[in-house]
């Protein structure tokens, strides 16, 4: 499972394998997608497909991220799926920030 804060993103590669374990090309361009019923993530694929932008929204929970593509390189379309677990926590403080008020005349 990915951890992301809600003030971080991250660009995420698809790789299609064999059975064997080597990579494959697929048909077309892979579409990206949130399996996200609360609006956690927002997912930007790129141009071609092999890779996106996962951002948090701000809203704390869990989500999937999921690329389909068609595996099949003929005429028919056989989809093979991938898919990332992803948590988005808050942010927590990394610095500490004294700020003073107006000064004041002593009584």
């Amino acid at each position: 499972m990915l951890v992301l804060t809600d003030e971080q993103k991250v660009t995420c590669r698809a790789e299609f394998r064999t059975a064997a374990g080597n990579l494959a090309r697929v048909d077309g361009v892979p579409e990206w997608s949130a399996n996200d019923p609360n609006s956690v993530l927002k997912v930007t694929a790129s141009a071609d497909g092999l890779s996106a932008v996962v951002e948090s929204t701000g809203v704390i929970g869990q989500a999937q991220v999921q690329v389909v593509a068609d595996a099949d390189l003929g005429g028919d379309k056989r989809e093979v799926t991938g898919v990332l677990d992803v948590e988005v926590k808050p942010a927590e403080a990394v610095s500490a920030i004294v700020v003073p008020g107006a000064p004041e005349i002593k009584t």
